[in-house]
């Protein structure tokens, strides 16, 4: 089984703020995949109490992007396309698991399908998908120089 490649909590709060914010923990960098996790609370839903559909598309997006990010070489990567199906829905409290994949990495346009199940609580082998995602990104200019550190940073924690 692989592990994780790294700490949770503290480091998301360095690779991405806005899903940090919202409770997401990064789990797995690398130029293949990149997984987390979420808990559901009130600051991710909807007044129903069902997770947000832009919550969703958040996760998605910034997913894709730390994956392209590395998959290029570090480059500079902007999404340019999101389309997000929501296929079931996600209640408060529950906890759910990310996966982003890629689906083509070109050297100007990268092409990733964002996954995200609902885990049973009693048995975390039994998930439900509720929702998939596609995102393109656009990565072809060099990063500049006030992100080395960043880039440092996510090499770290990365599997390359």
């Amino acid at each position: 089984m692989e592990k994780p490649a790294i700490s949770p909590a503290p480091i998301t709060a360095k690779l991405d703020r806005s899903l940090h914010a919202l409770g997401f923990e990064y789990e797995f960098l690398s130029p293949e995949r990149v997984t987390g996790k979420l808990k559901v609370t009130e600051t991710c839903c909807q007044p129903f109490n069902v997770l947000s559909g832009g919550v969703s598309a958040l996760l998605a997006e910034g997913m894709a992007s730390l994956g392209a990010y590395i998959a290029s070489g570090f480059k500079r990567v902007a999404g340019v396309q999101l389309t997000t199906n929501h296929l079931r829905p996600t209640l408060l409290g529950d906890v759910v698991e990310a996966e982003a994949k890629p689906i083509q990495v070109g050297r100007t346009i990268q092409v990733w399908e964002v996954e995200i199940w609902k885990i049973n609580p009693s048995n975390s082998g039994n998930k439900v998908l509720v929702s998939t995602s596609r995102v393109t990104v656009v990565c072809s200019q060099q990063a500049s120089n006030d992100v080395k550190d960043y880039e440092e940073m996510v090499k770290n924690y990365a599997k390359l």
